[in-house]
């Protein structure tokens, strides 16, 4: 079923809810830097993650536990200087907020301080409540994250499906109520069954945000490197490439230095 599409020259986090309302699906990328940031905005895109996922594919680690605060505000304030439409939300990264709310705050006020982002996220339900709480009494939006939280990665010990098992499946539902009810505008649901992704859906009136959930969330997200195919190590089930830029980047380059070391570049067009 086609939805008549709303303009928003400005998407906020009213915004989300009202889409969920109108059965409009949120649309939602990663971005780290200016220069990608400014072409995934012009592409009409809702929402801009400066995700902790920079830690991977802008860093090289293995986790997205190493990025700190510093630097994921650094990634937050070249985005917002690219942006004009999107509604910019910034991974609190790990170490930032699980163990002491009042550290949680701090950082929430950092990043929406010094980068000019417009909301955070979270990964956790009832263990991180009092962070999240502090940080919404503040006034700052806060996204939640439930399913597959890779911040945890090394307590899972595996990127595998997550609440498949019923136990599990009930906390996160449990989660997602309670994270509705403090005030969250928006949840990630990363690496669940489908049937739960509904079920959840369904059950809040905010918006849910899948990845690698299902078609039945009210929004996907996907890391801009993998949708572009700028990484060819993963793929995931979930992982929809829209490009190959790795081959393309890489042929690109190569031949460059094969002109160079010919002499063919640069040409006599191509000096002054």
């Amino acid at each position: 079923m086609s939805v008549a599409k709303k303009e928003y020259k400005r998407v906020t986090v009213k915004s989300l809810v009202d889409m969920k309302k109108q059965g409009e699906k949120i649309s939602m990328l990663t971005a780290y830097d200016y220069s990608m940031a400014k072409i995934v905005d012009a592409a009409q895109v809702d929402v801009i993650l400066v995700g902790d996922s920079a830690s991977n594919v802008m860093a090289g680690h293995e986790t997205t536990l190493p990025i700190t605060l510093d630097q994921m505000i650094y990634h937050a304030s070249s985005v917002i200087r690219a942006v004009e439409r999107a509604l910019v939300v910034v991974d609190l990264p790990f170490g930032s907020y699980q163990s002491d709310p009042k550290e949680a705050l701090r950082s929430a006020i950092r990043i929406m301080k010094e980068s000019g982002a417009h909301a955070v996220k979270l990964e956790g339900g009832e263990e991180i409540k009092e962070s999240v709480k502090r940080i919404l009494n503040a006034g700052i939006p806060v996204m939640g994250h439930l399913g597959l939280t890779p911040q945890s990665i090394y307590k899972f010990g595996t990127y595998t499906v997550r609440a498949k098992e019923e136990e599990e499946a009930e906390k996160l539902m449990d989660d997602a109520k309670l994270l509705e009810k403090m005030g969250c505008f928006s949840i990630v649901l990363e690496k669940i069954p489908a049937t739960l992704t509904k079920k959840v859906s369904e059950s809040i009136s905010i918006p849910t945000i899948g990845i690698g959930g299902g078609r039945h969330a009210d929004g996907q997200v996907l890391v801009i490197h993998d949708l572009l195919g700028m990484t060819h190590e993963f793929n995931p089930r979930f992982l929809r490439r829209y490009m190959n830029l790795y081959e393309e980047m890489s042929e690109a380059i190569s031949n460059y230095v094969k002109d160079v070391k010919t002499r063919d570049f640069p040409s006599e067009e191509e000096q002054y």
